[in-house]
């Protein structure tokens, strides 16, 4: 089992970042297109995650309605929601099997980060000012921003202002961020940062895609 995660995942995944690196002579650099690569390898689970939520989201009052009608009942009520959730063509476990894809991807990485960069370079700076084998503040506080930026974005937008009168759920990533980054490399903090602006920019493309969609069939139904 080892064997085969490192020949499917660590190997290519280093070689990659080698790959980036002789091109560019900046290990930053190396690991942001490293980083890219991998989320548009990844796009096509983000997407359906994304767009199941936001189905989900939106027949929410439909799921409230049968989580009543059957409250005594649960076999019913599981039936009930099956069959909704089939109407609609939505996956409500879209989201668990995105973080299964997902979770061996950032162990590798991370193994890339941590073990492979002293193979790759004597001095692993980006753009010749940061060591990417220490923490960096510059890093750390922009991936919290940019977290706390993902986590309004995703929100939909008739809970947007609920959620951020009534809940610290925005403010809990970015925390917990700050505070892991605080002791890893920067190399991590740099993936993480370019990540979630890619997720930022990905969800706000999905969510306009979502509301011309909607928009659509607005349109149509009037017609």
């Amino acid at each position: 089992m080892k064997n085969l995660y490192q020949i499917i995942l660590y190997q290519p995944l280093f070689k990659l970042l080698i790959f980036f690196y002789q091109h560019f002579y900046d290990l930053g650099l190396a690991i942001i297109f490293l980083t890219i690569l991998v989320r548009l390898v990844l796009l096509p689970f983000f997407y359906k995650s994304s767009k199941d939520q936001a189905i989900i989201q939106k027949i929410s009052p439909k799921i409230k309605e049968i989580q009543k009608n059957h409250k005594d009942d649960l076999n019913a009520q599981t039936q009930a929601m099956l069959a909704l959730y089939k109407e609609h063509k939505v996956n409500p476990l879209s989201s668990i099997l995105l973080l299964i894809v997902q979770l061996p991807i950032l162990i590798a990485l991370y193994q890339v980060f941590l073990k492979g960069i002293p193979k790759i370079v004597a001095k692993p700076l980006f753009l010749g000012l940061i060591d990417l084998t220490k923490p960096n503040i510059v890093i750390i506080v922009v991936a919290a921003v940019l977290t706390f930026w993902q986590a309004k974005v995703s929100l939909p937008k008739d809970a947007k202002n609920k959620t951020a009168a009534m809940s610290l759920m925005p403010l809990m990533t970015p925390i917990w961020i700050i505070i892991v980054l605080c002791f890893l490399p920067s190399a991590i903090g740099l993936y993480i940062l370019v990540s979630t602006l890619f997720s930022i920019i990905q969800q706000i493309i999905i969510n306009k895609s979502f509301a011309f969609q909607e928009n659509l069939s607005r349109a149509k139904d009037k017609k």
